[in-house]
């Protein structure tokens, strides 16, 4: 426990060459976003999506499971928390990619990238706790043995969890958020993956909408984006509230396709 918990110091050149060797990006297929964080999701690294319902955040989730199990050949962990994983959508979105592929191909793509996400129900913040532990036990035992690399990490969304313990005048809520937060920074720096949370957004002064989960939580992601959409329009706009390098402030634009599948699936988040 003593040597888990006390991490060696390291210097200027070994923080350096850790970087440019083991914290690589993980594109999220939508070219607005991954132009805007030079790259994509960044290993060692908790990005949070903000933004209210329909602004795109499930599809960016789903995407990116879908393209870092396709391309790089990594496992994704998938946390759903609101019955918001859909196989037919990642079905669909692996439909897209192979539009080229004759229709064996498109099968052997399609099981290659369902067989490298792993999706885990979870409706409260002590299941949660739990999963991430389990998880932690997985991650040293990947570390160990050597066998396919987790890469991603997702939780949509990581605020449905933590605004119900949030109530009351007691600290106990903020420190489940807190604890639940220093865990996945850990995941994320230790073993080098990238971690992706969704929050939704609340109404704040003057009714200005924000994002939830207040000013405790505001400091634990590395990256903090929020997306909008056009209303009516399959446009969605993505701005940099918060990032490690880059300048707060920076918008993109990118655009989530309606594209007919021939695996149909009614959710629209």
């Amino acid at each position: 426990m003593i040597e888990d918990w006390h991490q060696p110091w390291l210097n200027g050149v070994e923080l350096l060459e850790d970087s440019n060797h083991n914290k690589h990006f993980l594109p999220t297929g939508y070219e607005g976003i991954d132009v805007l964080l030079g790259g994509g999701l960044c290993e060692g690294q908790l990005t949070e999506m903000v933004g209210p319902s329909s602004s795109g955040k499930t599809q960016v989730c789903l995407y990116s499971a879908a393209l870092v199990a396709d391309k790089h050949f990594g496992v994704v962990m998938f946390v759903d928390t609101c019955n918001s994983f859909s196989p037919k959508r990642i079905a669909c979105i692996v439909d897209q990619l192979s539009s080229s592929f004759s229709g064996e191909a498109k099968e052997r793509r399609l099981k290659r990238v369902m067989s490298n996400i792993f999706c885990h129900s979870v409706f409260d913040i002590f299941a949660l706790l739990d999963v991430l532990h389990q998880l932690e036990f997985k991650l040293k035992q990947q570390v160990k043995s050597g066998d396919t690399k987790i890469c991603l990490l997702i939780i949509d969304s990581i605020s449905s969890l933590l605004t119900p313990v949030l109530g009351g005048k007691g600290s106990e809520g903020r420190l489940l958020m807190v604890s639940a937060g220093i865990i996945l920074k850990k995941l994320a720096n230790e073993y080098n993956i990238s971690v992706l949370v969704t929050n939704h957004m609340v109404g704040g002064e003057g009714g200005i909408l924000k994002p939830a989960l207040g000013e405790s939580w505001k400091s634990i992601p590395h990256v903090r984006l929020q997306l909008t959409r056009d209303q009516g329009s399959n446009i969605c706009n993505v701005s940099i509230l918060k990032h490690t390098f880059m300048a707060t402030g920076r918008t993109a634009k990118f655009v989530i396709h309606s594209r007919s599948c021939s695996v149909q699936d009614g959710r629209g988040r």
